[in-house]
């Protein structure tokens, strides 16, 4: 590649890392390739939210389907929206939900493994924020025990790092309805895990 074109194509990239995502958005309605940055920014955080929920098997091709959904979109994208880690979340959620007889039987599984061996999923913790000496088994049992809507909303605020309003705004729900929701999913998970908080953040 010759260097002046080695220099725009660096140019191109530095302008993408530096985008918001609306304006990447936008971009790629006239040079779809714009939107792989999205991708960049993006598939890894979505590959680890639905690994945990999902297991690594189903992560990938799930990943792979949300952005092939949001490409196809993209001209319906509402771009007064900067950040594009809600609309992302939106979907993915929607996939996820087709797989609740499999998130069911990861907890399962999940509740019988031992507790001394490491395991990646959601069972480890809330995130950050579950306590350090709530167990897996009894967070499976936590997790399994809640109806999928709670659910979503809790695990969108904990491995998603979503702000109320954006989970509000990936689900397509009132953020009044986000907090009843969280609530709900908290005193339960609390409850299972012996009144601690699985939670860092206080209402």
């Amino acid at each position: 590649m010759p260097a002046a074109e080695a220099d725009d194509a660096a140019d191109a990239t530095a302008d993408a890392a530096d985008s918001a995502d609306a304006d990447l958005i936008e971009r790629s309605r006239t040079d779809p390739e714009a939107f792989a940055a999205l991708f960049d920014r993006y598939s890894g955080m979505l590959y680890r939210y639905v690994s945990r929920r999902l297991g690594p098997e189903v992560a990938e091709d799930l990943v792979g389907e949300t952005f092939l959904i949001a490409f196809s979109r993209r001209a319906r994208y509402d771009l007064s929206y900067a950040d594009a880690r809600p609309w992302l979340f939106g979907i993915i959620s929607k996939l996820v939900s087709r797989h609740h007889r499999s998130e069911a039987a990861r907890y399962r599984a999940l509740q019988r493994s031992p507790v001394d061996g490491h395991v990646e999923g959601p069972a480890d913790r809330v995130a950050a924020g579950v306590t350090a000496t709530a167990s897996r088994p009894l967070l499976a049992e936590a997790l399994a025990g809640l109806p999928r809507r709670d659910r979503d909303v809790l695990l969108l605020v904990a491995w998603g790092d979503l702000a109320y309003e954006e989970v509000a705004q990936a689900l397509g729900i009132p953020v009044g309805t986000v907090r009843s929701r969280l609530n709900r999913a908290r005193r339960k998970v609390r409850a299972v895990l012996g009144d601690t908080n699985p939670m860092n953040e206080e209402e």
